[in-house]
Order: structure tokens, then C-alpha cells, then sequence
């Protein structure tokens, strides 16, 4: 097997770091060697945040560099687009229709750029749009955008749910479980 390359993106709070966590433990329970990385710098304040998943039979570093990214996985618009030039050209891009706003935008220093969807989709041939901040809500929660959109994900990779679900139970503290289950569930029910 090729190895596989995704970028998880998005920004602080949005939970991309335990996205990437179950994503990871999700490989290794397939048998795959899995390399990991992140970066957080300004995350607590709504900073963006990147993490790389790699998985394969034997991965030996987990950056990915410039057109090698299979998969991007935006739980923000915005860092879809920062994140594009990652992108292979037959990769594809699951983008959240959800905008968190840059502190120059929010501090009016700066405007957010209009139409990002649809300059993904003039960009790149295989963007699945996600409504995750609704799908999130009807499962119980906001914050459980993040897995609404591996839910979605789940869709692209070719692990059997149950691995994921038995992930997702280990990863995710028992009061939080049910609505996280129900959140994975709305992410897979999207039309792709």
C-alpha cells in the first residue's frame, strides 16, 4: 500500500488535535504504521491549528509537504484555503462551511475573503461540503464538529466503522460519548 497523507486543519477550540488523535489510533488499529505531527502556536486564542496523519506500511516521517496531501480535512473554511497548497491534484478537500473569523478580521484590522467555497471549488475537483456546525447541533453539540467531519471522512478511507466507533469510544470521556457516537453518525449520513 501507497502512503496515505492527510491534513487536518482548522483553529483553535475547534478539537483538530483530537480529530487527528482518533484518526491516528484509527490507523493503527488497521495494522497500518502511522507517523503523526502538529502545530498549535496561537490555538487557545482561536489561532490556526495543523495537524498531518500519514499512514502505510511503513511511514518514516509524518510531514507532508507541497502537492502531497491526499486528503484535507478543514473544520474551517478559511484554513482550507491556507492549507491548499498541500493538496495533491487528484486529492480532495472536506471542507466545514464554517467561518471563524481571523483576530485581524475580528479586530477590524482585516476582511474575511468572500466566496471561499467557491474559490476551493474553482480550484480543486473533489471538495465535499459539510454543514457541520448543524449536523453537530442536532447530534447535542457544536463541539463535536470535529467528528461530525471524520464521520464524513470515515466515507473516504477504507477502515471498517467498527474500528472507528471502538476509537472513538477509548478517545472520548463517557459523558461525551453518546452525543460524539450521534455526531460521527451525521457526518456519515451526508450525501458524497
Amino acid at each position: 500500500m501507497q502512503t496515505e497523507s492527510i491534513i487536518i486543519c482548522g483553529v483553535g477550540g475547534q478539537g483538530i488535535l483530537l480529530a487527528s488523535d482518533i484518526l491516528a489510533e484509527v490507523c493503527l488499529e488497521a495494522g497500518y504504521d502511522v507517523k503523526k505531527s502538529e502545530v498549535h502556536g496561537m490555538s487557545q486564542r482561536g489561532g490556526d491549528v495543523i495537524s498531518t496523519v500519514r499512514y502505510g506500511k511503513k511511514v518514516y516521517s509524518p510531514i507532508i509537504g507541497e502537492n502531497s496531501a491526499d486528503i484535507i480535512l478543514a473544520l474551517e473554511k478559511l484554513e482550507a484555503l491556507r492549507n491548499i497548497s498541500y493538496l495533491k491534484d487528484s486529492g480532495k478537500i472536506i471542507v466545514n462551511d464554517y467561518r471563524w473569523d481571523p483576530l485581524p478580521v475580528a479586530s477590524g484590522l482585516d476582511s474575511y475573503p468572500e466566496n471561499v467555497i467557491e474559490v476551493l471549488k474553482s480550484n480543486v475537483k473533489n471538495v465535499y461540503v459539510v454543514n457541520g456546525a448543524e449536523l453537530a447541533e442536532k447530534a447535542g453539540s457544536l463541539r463535536t464538529m470535529n467528528v461530525v467531519l471524520l464521520g464524513t471522512l470515515s466515507l473516504f478511507l477504507d477502515f471498517p466503522k467498527e474500528i472507528w466507533i471502538k476509537v472513538i469510544e477509548k478517545k472520548i470521556p463517557s459523558k461525551y460519548l453518546e452525543i460524539n457516537l450521534e455526531a460521527f453518525e451525521k457526518g456519515r449520513d451526508i450525501k458524497i
